[in-house]
């Protein structure tokens, strides 16, 4: 009687559609399970500005971190814009920073003098920003929230200097990427890989690629050697090897932000310690992923990059943004306004690349 119920378990199990646990993940080139959703409905109207508890810079003092940040460094406001255009931000090779405007389908570059200007225009709602060795810029394109009249926005890889082109859009079957990226990172080989819940990798032959599922994910950056890919993944921050193109290994969990808050951007300096904004600000990390400490911002802060001459200048995007007059800006869909700051640094971003 055991070994027929034996026998009967094991035929149901083997009928059964249902994926069984430690299952392996899919084969490169199948539709993964994470596969990004369509974009959904657009959200309800938002309450108007009165019923919005205002969101005002706060006063903060930055603590030294050894090697790192001056005790009393001081951030400076360098720029700021309504809407969703200000994100992603890289350096470029002359010590500007350049900043991807999602809204305005535009990309800013802020000279080392804090003067803005457009650098590049059309960009097809670009929110994130990467830079290879070879100088090459790349964006992730966002489907418009809320759709938009204009079919031809899609979501996808795209490739903006020196030439304009769709660097991928699809996946090995065909499958269309949809939805809206968030953020990336271009390695030396003309790949990119880049979240969107699961960790994805464009190849340079224009194809998408799942390398990393079950993931809180949001900022994305390789280290100097690009060995290694660091993730945030909620409050947490995971680390991969990276094997080959496209390929991922060794998966494990680097370190937790100890200053509380989801980790969002990313940025590596010359030494290879890790930085991570989050609402408190900008969390520290050295190559081992002990917690240095918190550099304190006057927002919460989206997005971080070493920019300047000689790199040592620390650029944030900072959530929310004031008119003239001290109000909140609420502008766009997402109702909300982007504020750059500066702040001095001891050591030095990583100078082989942008990011």
């Amino acid at each position: 009687m055991k070994s027929k119920l034996i026998l009967f378990a094991l035929a149901l199990r083997l009928a059964s559609p249902t994926p069984m646990f430690n299952q392996a993940p899919a084969p490169q080139g199948a539709i993964p399970p994470c596969m990004p959703a369509p974009q959904p409905a657009p959200a309800p109207a938002p309450a108007p500005p009165q019923a919005q508890a205002p969101q005002g810079p706060r006063d903060v003092t930055v603590m030294p971190i050894a090697g790192v940040v001056a005790a009393g460094a001081k951030w400076t406001r360098v720029w700021q814009t309504g809407g969703n255009n200000g994100d992603g931000i890289i350096a470029d090779k002359d010590g500007g920073l350049l900043v991807a405007q999602e809204d305005n389908s535009a990309v800013v570059k802020i000279d080392p003098k804090d003067k803005a200007s457009v650098f590049l225009s059309n960009t097809r709602r670009g929110g994130s920003l990467s830079m290879d060795r070879q100088g090459r810029v790349y964006t992730v394109l966002r489907e418009p929230q809320p759709a938009s009249s204009d079919p031809s926005i899609k979501a996808g890889i795209g490739l903006l200097v020196p030439d304009r082109e769709i660097l991928a859009d699809s996946f090995m079957d065909g499958t269309k990427l949809t939805g809206r990226p968030n953020d990336l990172a271009a390695d030396s080989r003309g790949g990119v890989y880049f979240t969107q819940g699961c960790v994805y990798y464009a190849k340079p032959d224009g194809k998408i690629t799942a390398v990393a599922d079950n993931l809180r994910t949001n900022g994305i950056v390789l280290s100097p050697d690009e060995k290694t890919l660091y993730v945030t993944n909620g409050p947490a921050i995971v680390a991969f090897d990276v094997q080959a193109i496209g390929m991922l290994t060794n998966r494990r969990e680097f370190a937790k932000l100890e200053a509380g808050g989801n980790g969002d951007g990313s940025a590596i300096d010359a030494n290879g310690r890790l930085y991570v904004t989050s609402a408190p600000g900008v969390q520290v990390f050295d190559k081992s992923g002990k917690f240095l400490g918190l550099i304190p911002t006057p927002r919460p802060v989206i997005s971080v990059a070493f920019a300047g001459p000689d790199k040592k200048t620390l650029y944030v995007v900072g959530a929310g943004a004031e008119d003239e007059r001290g109000q909140p800006i609420r502008e766009g869909v997402q109702q909300t306004g982007r504020t750059i700051y500066k702040l001095p640094m001891i050591v030095q971003g990583y100078p082989a690349r942008a990011k």
